[in-house]
């Protein structure tokens, strides 16, 4: 077991009031790990981040830990998609190599999780909440876990006690998950540290708000984004092509609620509102009279004003924001409820405290929603920990971090040695005040690989320094681009992908791609101006291309 330096103060200080440390005495004074992990929450509404959006939404107690700790500027995702970025989290593997390159099946459970070392090696491991892998939970003395991406309303989970079976409970996801953390804090055995990984389905699409909040945020207007009206006019085919847009891939009963205005005569109008009577089909007759009271009203006045174009979309744009600001509200309330336990049963300083989310999100940029792309709001995760025993309060990281770097970081902070085939880095020496001269990387490498399927965003991967960008776009177009596990019967994938064919959900006809685009971060921090083949950008180009070809040769990576 390798010790980090700062555990080795710790057990020298210790030894100090005793000439002999047994093993309950070090197991006491190793940190505890509370990792919180929010599905599809953007950086730009945590208020600690200090977007407009955010001044208007705040998130108190998600800033504390910012304020009592670190938060990172430059924390990306190497795939940004639920299940490959869980995989990534687990195993410190980019997706090509643990196996999970898209949402459904293919993880690697053969490969290491870090929980599995965290468990051999002493702690009492526990997962609740959002799993989204296709396998059992691995190193996990405790788990409490939903049903694939889980519902909002009286949603289902299943346990080691259930026996594999999902058997629902009366109340709303965020509560019920954040009362499971604390289950397992309350019977844990306290002889042992502990890790809690509380992973919130909140705020993932279809943004259903706990019902206390259902009338929050519903006299604020926020603003619009200044990049809302985006033509993608510089950009490639994929930019174009998407099915990210507010404007006409935002559904209006599934994502606005508004069933009134959906066409259920199309198979995408008919999706769209099986799945919001699904929800609404889970609430008791009290919740759905509050709901109706809310919505209903609202929905009304829509359909009398008969907006059409820009005016609809600004509508939707609004609608969007407050219901996702309202499922914020309630996992800061979680977060706020964690810190009040820790702190009241003498936790606190010994915990590290994760909080990020599995990948970035649009918040109306480029006038899109939902993540994807290598674009930097969905590239992007937002980051903080609080650990006083090595992180000053009010700290401020700028140095690229990556998913990948998690797990070696909860096993370092530990004392458990980080396995060699892990990609990732442990961040503890960016938690000093000489981070910004720690040797560290000057890159990162990213890979997108689901399409063709819900959104039609195109393969990518690319490259990111400090200061420049460069993606590379590839692969058939349409149905003839999809993957062998698309097209294997039995498979989800292959479900999903018959599913939105017979919707006509891809077009009847979509190029095959194979282009660059290349952006000044600095210059250009919204990439409206991609700056591929221009006169004067030749030497950078040829340097992030060196680096992309590097990372592909380093990683074996043979899809591009």
């Amino acid at each position: 077991m390798k010790i980090s330096p700062y555990i080795n103060l710790l057990l020298a200080s210790t030894a100090v009031l005793s000439s002999c440390t047994t093993k309950q005495t070090v197991e006491k004074t190793r940190p505890n790990i509370l990792y919180i992990m929010c599905d599809d929450h953007s950086y730009q509404t945590i208020s600690a981040y200090g977007s407009e959006v955010s001044k208007l939404a705040p998130t108190p107690n998600i800033d504390r830990l910012a304020s009592e700790g670190m938060l990172f500027d430059r924390a990306f995702v190497e795939n940004s998609l639920s299940a490959p970025s869980r995989a990534c989290l687990m195993t410190a593997l980019y997706s090509h190599q643990n196996g999970q390159e898209q949402l459904c099946e293919g993880i690697d459970t053969t490969k290491t999780f870090f929980t599995e070392l965290l468990h051999d090696d002493g702690y009492e491991t526990g997962i609740v909440g959002k799993w989204h892998l296709m396998c059992e939970p691995k190193g996990f003395d405790y788990y409490h876990i939903l049903d694939d991406q889980g519902k909002y309303y009286n949603p289902t989970f299943k346990s080691k006690e259930t026996h594999g079976k999902y058997v629902q409970e009366k109340g709303y996801a965020t509560s019920l998950i954040t009362q499971h953390a604390i289950e397992f804090l309350d019977h844990r055995d306290k002889s042992k540290p502990f890790c809690l990984m509380v992973h919130h389905k909140a705020p993932h699409r279809n943004w259903m708000p706990e019902q206390k909040y259902l009338d929050l945020y519903e006299d604020v207007e926020f603003p619009v984004p200044a990049t809302f009206w985006d033509d993608y006019e510089t950009r490639g085919v994929a930019a174009h092509t998407q099915k990210l847009n507010i404007a006409n891939a935002m559904e209006m009963a599934q994502d606005l609620k508004v069933p009134e205005l959906c066409d259920t005569t199309t198979a995408e109008g008919h999706f769209s509102y099986v799945c919001l009577m699904g929800e609404l089909g889970r609430l008791t007759p009290e919740e759905r009279a509050a709901w109706d009271k809310h919505y209903g009203p609202r929905n009304k006045k829509l359909l009398e004003a008969k907006l059409t174009g820009k005016e609809l979309t600004v509508w939707k744009y609004q609608n969007y924001m407050k219901d996702y600001l309202r499922c914020i509200k309630s996992v800061d309330d979680s977060v706020g409820e964690l810190l009040a336990y820790l702190e009241k049963e003498g936790l606190l300083d010994n915990t590290i405290i994760v909080y990020t989310s599995d990948q970035g999100f649009w918040m109306g940029e480029h006038g899109w929603f939902d993540k994807r792309f290598m674009y930097e709001e969905s590239f992007r995760t937002p980051l903080l920990i609080r650990y006083p025993q090595a992180i000053k309060a009010g700290s401020r990281c700028s140095r690229l971090v990556q998913n990948l770097d998690f797990a070696p970081t909860l096993l370092d902070v530990a004392g458990v040695k980080v396995p060699e085939q892990m990609e990732g880095r442990s961040l503890v020496p960016l938690f000093g005040e000489n981070r910004d001269t720690v040797e560290w990387r000057k890159s990162l490498y990213y890979h997108y690989y689901d399409y063709p399927t819900f959104h039609l965003v195109r393969r990518h991967d690319g490259v990111r320094t400090d200061r420049y960008k460069l993606i590379h776009f590839y692969g058939k177009g349409g149905v003839e681009g999809a993957t062998p596990n698309m097209l294997k019967p039995g498979t989800r994938e292959n479900r999903t992908f018959n599913m939105l064919s017979k919707a006509n959900y891809f077009p009847t006809s979509s190029e095959d791609i194979n282009y660059n685009e290349l952006y000044d971060l600095e210059k250009d921090p919204n990439e409206l101006n991609n700056l591929y083949g221009q006169p004067g950008y030749e030497e950078i180009t040829k340097e992030l291309q060196g680096l992309l070809d590097d990372y592909r040769t380093k990683l074996n990576v043979t899809e591009y």
